[in-house]
């Protein structure tokens, strides 16, 4: 029996971090001058690097050193037993933090950069590859080396909280190996490791590991999840093609209209936490 589970951003908000789509989400604040939805794109970060790293520094390297909870540390013990497999739609990478070592996250990590390249070309080196960070296909991400960029390319501080927002892109580009004006070059300039809207799920994200892992599935657990994203809908389609159980747990749960005779679907209104203490006590 092989268990599935696929997480959202409720399962990381006793970490601290703001879930997906709420007041002080990550995709609901936007930049001065652009959305969410526009500052996330290959576009931006091809057109305007510098703003894109800034908007992106700022909105999420301040949760870089945000500890794992419980319910990824019992993720990790379910994994590593062989019990259980996941796929999550978080960035923070705190389920590899909790130690987990072999799961997908489908939208990449926030600590994590990749080299700048076509999609087709990134997908192509990380076929078959079985966990991508065991290998030299991802580097860290430099957020803690901005203070001495900061030094290091003129600014009059070392301090994030205080440059301001030109001696931040200036730096932040260095870091990233984008010459200002320029843009960035493929195979030298970092890209951030994290699928961006304009962008579609290949192997660099495990999108084919992710796929085997739900046609093996015995069942599937949704746990705090919006079913906002394009993961969700595909997971689910498996589920309902293959006649997988599926579990949906959520304190306020997204009732899909999923008709009873259709599929087996049960619905939990309770965090994952509370759940997985119902279940497994």
């Amino acid at each position: 029996m092989t268990i599935l589970y696929i997480t959202g951003a409720g399962v990381s908000a006793d970490s601290g971090i703001p879930t997906f789509r709420g007041a002080d989400g990550y995709w609901t604040i936007g930049s001065k001058n652009y959305t969410p939805q526009q500052m996330a794109t290959r576009h931006m970060y091809k057109t305007q690097p510098g703003q894109f790293l800034l908007w992106y520094y700022r909105r999420f390297a301040s949760y870089r050193n945000v500890p794992s909870n419980y319910v990824h540390y019992w993720l990790a013990d379910q994994c590593n037993a062989g019990e259980a497999r996941l796929i999550t739609q978080n960035i923070d990478g705190l389920d590899g933090r909790a130690g987990n070592a072999d799961y997908v996250c489908i939208h990449g990590r926030l600590d994590m950069m990749t080299a700048y390249d076509s999609q087709d070309v990134l997908h192509t080196a990380t076929t078959g590859v079985p966990n991508i960070f065991s290998g030299n296909i991802l580097v860290q991400a430099p957020w803690d080396d901005v203070p001495a960029a900061l030094l290091d390319t003129g600014a009059n501080t070392n301090d994030p909280a205080i440059a301001s927002d030109a001696e931040m892109e200036t730096a932040l580009l260095h870091l990233c190996r984008i010459v200002p004006g320029a843009g960035p070059q493929r195979g030298r300039a970092l890209k951030p490791y994290v699928l961006l809207f304009d962008e579609y799920y290949t192997d660099l994200y495990r999108m084919g590991t992710a796929e085997r892992w739900m046609t093996d599935a015995s069942r599937m657990v949704f746990l705090g999840t919006s079913f906002s994203v394009n993961i969700t809908a595909i997971a689910l389609r498996y589920a309902i093609n293959q006649g997988i159980p599926v579990e949906i747990v959520d304190p306020s749960p997204v009732d899909l209209g999923i008709p009873a005779d259709t599929a087996d679907v049960t619905y939990y209104k309770m965090t994952a936490k509370k759940w997985i203490e119902t279940q497994y006590r």
